[in-house]
C-alpha cells in the first residue's frame, strides 16, 4: 500500500512528464496580481486559467489523457460543460471520435460550445454524477474508452501542470485556494505544490449546494450527499466509489472552507467591478475562501485559482 507521500511524488512526476508532452496543446496562462485593497505586506494574485483556449483548465487533462488512447478507440465522457468542450478541442486535434454526456442542467452556452465541435452530444441525468454513471455504462455496453473527468491519473497529471506554471511564475507562495468538484484539479495541483513547494498551504473550497469530495474527505470514505443547484455548476456532482482523488486530495488540503451562494455571488461581483474579469461561478468559489477573512493571510502572499470562464450571460448579468 503506497504511502500518502509515495501517492503525492508519483503524481507530481507523472505532471512534470505530462508537462512536456502538452506544452503545444495548451497555453501558459498569466499570473496577474489583485486590484483589492490589502493589508501591509499582502498580496494577492490570480491563476487565470479562464484565458485557457477552452476557457478553463480542463484542457489540461483532457490533451494529457487523448495522448494515450489509440486512436482506433472512439472515446466517451461526462460532464457538466468545461472537460467536455476540452475533450472536444483534444479530440479535434488528435482525430478522436467523440460522445459527451451532459446532465439535464448544462449552462446552454456550454452545450453550444461542444456541440460546435462536431462533438456528439447526450443528454442525461439532473447533475453531473448521473450523467457520469450514464457514460460508464454506455462505455462498457457499447466498448467505448471511458474519460473520467477526475478519476484517471492521466487527467490529474494534467491539471498539474497549472501548479508546475504557477511555481515557476511566482517565488514564496503562501497559500492557493482551488475550487474543489470531483478532486482532479486539487489532486494534481496539490501533488506538485507539496513536492516542489511544501510550505505552501493548499485550501481546498467547497460549494455548501454540492460538497461530495469534502464531506468524503471529512468521512475518510466515499459518501454520498445531496446535490442543490449551485452558481458554481463547474464543480457540482458527486464522486466515484473508487476514486482516486480521495487519498490524493486527503493527503495535500491543508484546510477545507465551504462557502455559500451568497459568498460565491459577492466574489463575482468583486472580480467584475473590481478585478474586470468576468468569470464563472467554480472560479468565483475560490475567491470566496479568501474574501471571507483576508485578515487569516495578512502578510502573505496568496494565489486564487480562477478554474473557469465559460459563464452563462444571463445568469451573471442578473448578478452583477
Amino acid at each position: 500500500m503506497p504511502t500518502a507521500s509515495d501517492l503525492i511524488a508519483q503524481s507530481a512526476a507523472r505532471s512534470c512528464v505530462v508537462h512536456r508532452k502538452i506544452a503545444g496543446a495548451v497555453c501558459r496562462t498569466p499570473v496577474i496580481a489583485s486590484r483589492l485593497p490589502m493589508a501591509e505586506g499582502s498580496r494577492l494574485f490570480y491563476k487565470t486559467e479562464n484565458f485557457q483556449h477552452t476557457g478553463s483548465f480542463k484542457l489540461r487533462g483532457a490533451s494529457a489523457k487523448l495522448t494515450t488512447v489509440p486512436l482506433d478507440r472512439p472515446v466517451i465522457t461526462a460532464s457538466s460543460g468545461n472537460h467536455g468542450i476540452a475533450c472536444s478541442l483534444a479530440a479535434q486535434t488528435t482525430g478522436h471520435e467523440l460522445i459527451v454526456v451532459l446532465p439535464e442542467t448544462v449552462v446552454a452556452k456550454k452545450r453550444k460550445i461542444i456541440e460546435s465541435y462536431g462533438t456528439r452530444v447526450v443528454i442525461h441525468g439532473a447533475d453531473a454524477s448521473l450523467s457520469e454513471l450514464h457514460a460508464q455504462s454506455l462505455a462498457e455496453a457499447e466498448g467505448y474508452t471511458y474519460i473520467s473527468p477526475y478519476n484517471d491519473a492521466e487527467v490529474i497529471a494534467g491539471q498539474g501542470t497549472a501548479a508546475l506554471e504557477l511555481l515557476d511564475q511566482i517565488e514564496g507562495i503562501d497559500n492557493v485556494f482551488v475550487s474543489m468538484g470531483g478532486g482532479g484539479l486539487i489532486s494534481g495541483m496539490g501533488s506538485v505544490i507539496k513536492e516542489f513547494s511544501p510550505q505552501t498551504r493548499v485550501i481546498g473550497v467547497s460549494a455548501a449546494n454540492s460538497c461530495a469530495l469534502a464531506a468524503s474527505i471529512r468521512a475518510g470514505k466515499i459518501v454520498e450527499t445531496e446535490h442543490l443547484d449551485t452558481l458554481a455548476d463547474g464543480v457540482a456532482g458527486g464522486v466515484d466509489a473508487d476514486s482516486m482523488t480521495l487519498p490524493l486530495a486527503s493527503a495535500v488540503i491543508d484546510e477545507i472552507v465551504h462557502c455559500d451562494e451568497d459568498q460565491i455571488a459577492e466574489a463575482l461581483k468583486v472580480l467584475a467591478w473590481e478585478e474586470n474579469m468576468l468569470v464563472e461561478g467554480a472560479a468565483a468559489l475560490a475567491l470566496a475562501s479568501y474574501l471571507a477573512g483576508p485578515q487569516n493571510y495578512a502578510g502573505q502572499t496568496s494565489v486564487v485559482l480562477l478554474c473557469g470562464g465559460n459563464y452563462e450571460v444571463e445568469q451573471l448579468r442578473g448578478i452583477i
